[in-house]
């Protein structure tokens, strides 16, 4: 089958999820990169895309989202990697015109985007797929399974937490600077940036929504105008109960995402650290490690693995599952079929559920840490 079509918005010389999502693309040989407008000024644009060899170079976006359009050739798909407060307008043009659209998370900076960003995906002919890239791991994929399976029971209490070291003392290189810029991360800092991914993962697995939350949320950074770091207690549907903790600012962890699960038949736990492993505890039974591709992972895992186990697959790979599934959508959407069963990706509806989940950290920090609904 023909490659798909791709294209990028944002992502230039000196963005590192730009190369990322690039890799993510290549790795299973389902798309072709064709078009770009990779940076905010024609002239860095122009650079970045002579740098990729790409044939066709933006100066800007929408530019690009109108020529492509009507090319009979044009892109397919458009993978959207700029600063956050860019995803909404960038999205919007390239969506209403039905290309696909791939795009980093959170889903924009504010929710009142977010949610005009959803109605315009409804009315469109185009696909949405947000890259909560963790879900796409096997051991993530497997714990799903034995969540729905009814391995651990109902669930009772759910802990995640996404600890990172890098603003510990205030940066002024470009990744720092506007995630820590409200006017382009958003309200939300280390909620936004890696809370999104500690809520998406907790309903990824376990399956529940988070109805009410209280947050006591903080910039320990002297003169930080988003947070750095906070803590959330969470009730969920069904009345489990649950716990995240995000924090820019706790030297010692570089990307120590981990997440566990405890039903009434027993736990679950993955880090993210170690990826290929995760541990389940039945009640009144010793602790068993399953790991990827070996005994006791099921099919769900097994699908998104590539190599046998004990060869280490992790943050690469798991983006790169997502952008196979995203493939296997776009190419049944291209064949006028659906998609198969177990083709699974975020959502523009997860998108729209994280940024609910950082408006409503945000109003209850404010609030002294009151509960608020979601």
């Amino acid at each position: 089958m023909a490659r798909i079509r791709l294209g990028m918005v944002g992502g230039g010389n000196e963005a590192f999820i730009g190369g990322v999502h690039r890799i993510a693309a290549r790795l299973d040989d389902r798309y072709e990169l064709l078009a770009g407008a990779l940076s905010s000024t024609p002239e860095r644009a122009q650079a970045s895309g002579a740098a990729l060899g790409l044939p066709r170079i933006y100066d800007d976006f929408k530019q690009m989202a109108i020529r492509e359009a009507r090319l009979k050739n044009g892109i397919e798909a458009v993978s959207i990697v700029t600063p956050n407060h860019m995803h909404y307008p960038v999205a919007r043009e390239f969506i209403k015109r039905g290309i696909h659209v791939i795009c980093d998370k959170p889903l924009t900076s504010t929710l009142a985007d977010a949610k005009k960003l959803v109605k315009a995906a409804e009315s469109a002919d185009a696909l949405f797929i947000l890259t909560h890239n963790y879900t796409g791991y096997p051991m993530v994929r497997q714990a799903r399974e034995m969540v729905a399976d009814g391995e651990i029971g109902k669930i009772r209490v759910v802990q995640v937490e996404y600890p990172q070291d890098w603003l510990t003392e205030a940066q002024d290189f470009k990744q720092a600077a506007w995630r820590t810029d409200p006017e382009r991360s958003g309200a939300g800092g280390s909620t936004g940036d890696i809370g999104t991914h500690a809520h998406n993962l907790a309903r990824f697995i376990t399956g529940l929504e988070v109805e009410s939350l209280a947050a006591d949320l903080d910039a320990f950074v002297q003169g930080r105008r988003v947070d750095d770091n906070g803590h959330v207690m969470l009730r969920f549907e069904g009345g489990a109960k649950g716990m995240l903790w995000c924090s820019q600012v706790a030297p010692g962890n570089e990307n120590a995402l981990r997440i566990r699960v405890y039903g009434d038949k027993g736990g679950l736990e993955w880090a993210q650290e170690d990826p290929n492993y995760l541990w389940h505890t039945p009640l009144g039974a010793p602790k068993r490690l399953i790991t990827r591709n070996g005994a006791g992972a099921g099919e769900a895992a097994a699908r998104m693995s590539r190599v046998p186990p004990g060869h280490p697959e992790g943050y690469l790979e798991g983006f790169a599952n997502i952008y196979a599934e995203a493939a296997d959508a776009i190419e049944a959407r291209r064949d006028g079929r659906a998609p198969g069963a177990d083709v699974l990706y975020p959502t523009i509806l997860d998108g729209l559920r994280g940024m609910e989940f950082i408006d409503a950290c945000v109003r209850s920090s404010a609030r002294n840490a009151a509960w608020v609904k979601l």
